[in-house]
């Protein structure tokens, strides 16, 4: 079995707990206006490092002496999920060697209809903690936003609430976009309801990735939305427990 990879980061400190060795896999379906991986969207062996599970372990682990207070691997994307049978027999090697697992997602590809829902059950075997990240707790908004709907992106989270895996939420604050208080405290609303949210992160909205959609030819659509001021970021943590 191959993966397809996008690439990897040996010192990664802002992907779980610890120094983590970080895969970012090639794929995903989402279209997120403020992504700053779009070069990650389309997976094609001519655009990603085809890898088997024992190879990429194999690289990973040459770090694993880095990997201090709960650190280890993290698998990002694109969307990692798209790769699931990879993913999970690359996570069942890891945790042979008893490497700290961490799941990366927006959870874009979650139903629980079959095959996926059995094999995300699988794969939740060797995963240690997920990351999840929530775009936008509005659905209107969120198609706007990432080109399709959060219904079961949040069923996702009531599913590793009922299972009882351990959760950090990531959400990247947008101007003008999520940051409105009716947004945030419905979102906290929604957090309420789950039992397993470990951590909430609050990510301020940034620019570093345009560039990229300039050499991908693609038109960028939040040209002039700000970077939200630390005030503004304060009280989306505040109002998030975050």
């Amino acid at each position: 079995m191959k993966g397809f990879i996008h690439s990897t980061e040996s010192f990664g400190s802002v992907d779980g707990p610890g120094v983590r060795f970080v895969v970012f896999t090639q794929g995903c379906r989402m279209r997120c206006k403020y992504c700053h991986n779009p070069d990650t969207w389309i997976c094609e062996a001519d655009t990603a490092q085809c890898m088997s599970p024992g190879e990429l372990l194999k690289k990973a682990l040459r770090y694993r002496s880095y990997w201090k207070n709960g650190g280890g691997i993290t698998v990002s994307g694109g969307e990692p999920l798209l790769q699931i049978d990879f993913l999970t027999e690359f996570f069942m090697a890891a945790k042979a060697e008893g490497v700290h697992t961490a799941l990366d997602t927006a959870a874009n590809p979650f139903t629980r209809q079959q095959p996926f829902f059995g094999k995300f059950g699988e794969l939740m075997k060797y995963t240690d903690l997920v990351l999840l990240d929530l775009k936008h707790i509005d659905d209107t908004e969120h198609r706007k936003l990432t080109g399709h709907t959060n219904e079961n992106i949040l069923d996702a989270a009531g599913y590793l609430s009922d299972i009882g895996k351990p959760v950090w939420i990531r959400h990247v604050l947008v101007p003008g976009i999520n940051s409105d208080d009716v947004y945030l405290k419905s979102l906290r609303d929604f957090l309420d309801t789950l039992k397993n949210v470990e951590r909430v992160e609050v990510l301020p909205y940034h620019t570093f990735g345009v560039h990229k959609w300039e050499a991908l030819g693609i038109p960028y659509e939040l040209e002039g939305v700000n970077t939200p001021s630390d005030e503004l970021a304060a009280h989306a943590r505040e109002i998030l427990g975050a």
